[in-house]
Parts: structure tokens; C-alpha cells; sequence
């Protein structure tokens, strides 16, 4: 009963706008990852370059440079993760402190929300937020684990060296995969803020979201440089 009653601060919009929400964020995610018919988004198309580095890696000697852009990605990676703590712990310290939040809705004139709206609302923020903390987390290991099958291939080229590469090469795109899943959290938690301003907002939010990811996946100019030459 106490739920219900605590349920019953929200209206039928809010949850439209959460279920759209929802689904806006696994749609354009099952895109990206599986791209559309007939058009590869800009993951899968750098999945191909990602292959096409470990096998020119096998070949190449020295590979300082394999071992430099590597440390680069991970420590992109280590940044993003970083930067999700801090927004996580900073959005947890509103949640525990009432009067700010009292404070937020009285400087957003919606000072008649209970403080229970309001840390719902900041609580989905933190759940996109923890997501891509996990991640961040994660592609950071896999870009370690690359890092050691990397430094198994043998010097010299044989079947087992091409072998090691391919299973770097798969690992890479797993790690890349979930740093790209970490972003997207990021982006539907900076959407999901429009909450605070009402349902609508959420909605718009959420459709201008989508439209970003969507441009930058399957309309950029990166996009189109990366089709000039796609490896197999």
C-alpha cells in the first residue's frame, strides 16, 4: 500500500515517457551493434579496421607502436570510468541531502514536487551512470586482456601468431563494444535529466538523444571517410 501511495505522485505521462525511455535506449543500441539492413553503423565498420590491425600487427616489428595505441584506449577508458565515480558519488550526495534538492526544485519553480519525486528522478540518472560505470570497467579489463594475448603472438609469422592476433583482434572489439555501451549510458543519463522538468521534456530529450546517436553512427562523415575502403 505505501508503494501504491508513493506511486501515485506519478501520473500515466511519466510512465509513457519511461517506457520510451526504455525502449528508445535498447532500439538504437540493437542498431548500432547490429546496424540496419543494408547499412553498417560506425562500430561495426571500425570492428573491420580492429581486425585488420591485428593482422597487420603479426607483420610489423618493432611493435611499440601496436603496444602505444593500445595504452592510448585504455586510458581513454580509465578517464570515462573516472569521470562516472564522480558524477555517481555527486548525484548520491544530492540524493542524501534534502535541502538541496528542496533547492533545485525551488530554482526550477516546481517547488511542489515532494523530495520523493525528485531523488526517483535523480535515481534514473544514477542507474544510466552506474551502467556505464560497469562498462567503462569492464572494457578497461578487456583492453588489459588484449594487452597479454598481444604480448603472446610470437615474433616470428606461423599459424599460431595469426591465431594469438585473431583473438586479440576479437577481444579488442568486445572491449570496444562495451566502452561504446558505456557511452550511450552517458548520453541517455545527460537525457534522462530532462526529467526533472516533466514527462514531456523526458520524451523530447530522448528523441534528441536518439537523433544524436543515430546521426553519429549512420550519417557522420567519419562514417563515410571509414566506407571509402572497408576491411573484410
Amino acid at each position: 500500500m505505501e508503494i501504491l501511495d508513493r506511486l501515485s505522485f506519478f501520473d500515466a505521462m511519466d510512465g509513457a515517457a519511461l517506457a520510451f525511455l526504455a525502449l528508445a535506449w535498447l532500439g538504437i543500441g540493437l542498431a548500432v551493434e547490429r546496424g540496419l539492413p543494408g547499412r553498417p553503423s560506425v562500430s561495426m565498420l571500425m570492428a573491420g579496421y580492429r581486425r585488420a590491425w591485428m593482422r597487420v600487427f603479426v607483420t610489423r616489428d618493432p611493435r611499440i607502436l601496436d603496444g602505444n595505441l593500445l595504452t592510448n584506449l585504455r586510458q581513454g577508458t580509465a578517464f570515462f570510468a573516472s569521470a562516472a565515480m564522480i558524477a555517481l558519488g555527486g548525484g548520491l550526495a544530492l540524493i542524501g541531502n534534502t535541502e538541496r534538492l528542496l533547492g533545485l526544485a525551488r530554482d526550477l519553480n516546481l517547488e511542489q514536487a515532494p523530495v520523493l519525486v525528485w531523488e526517483v528522478k535523480l535515481l534514473l540518472i544514477l542507474l544510466f551512470m552506474g551502467n556505464a560505470l560497469l562498462k567503462f570497467v569492464w572494457a578497461h579489463r578487456l583492453f588489459g586482456y588484449c594487452a597479454v594475448l598481444m604480448g603472446s603472438v610470437p615474433v616470428e609469422m606461423s599459424e599460431p601468431a595469426k591465431t594469438r592476433a585473431e583473438q586479440a583482434a576479437e577481444v579488442n572489439i568486445s572491449a570496444a563494444r562495451s566502452f561504446n555501451r558505456g557511452l550511450r549510458s552517458v548520453y541517455f543519463a545527460m537525457g534522462a535529466a530532462a526529467w526533472l522538468l516533466g514527462p514531456e521534456a523526458l520524451i523530447a530529450a530522448t528523441v534528441l538523444t536518439v537523433a544524436v546517436l543515430w546521426r553519429r553512427e549512420f550519417a557522420s562523415q567519419s562514417r563515410e571517410v571509414l566506407l571509402r575502403e572497408t576491411p573484410e
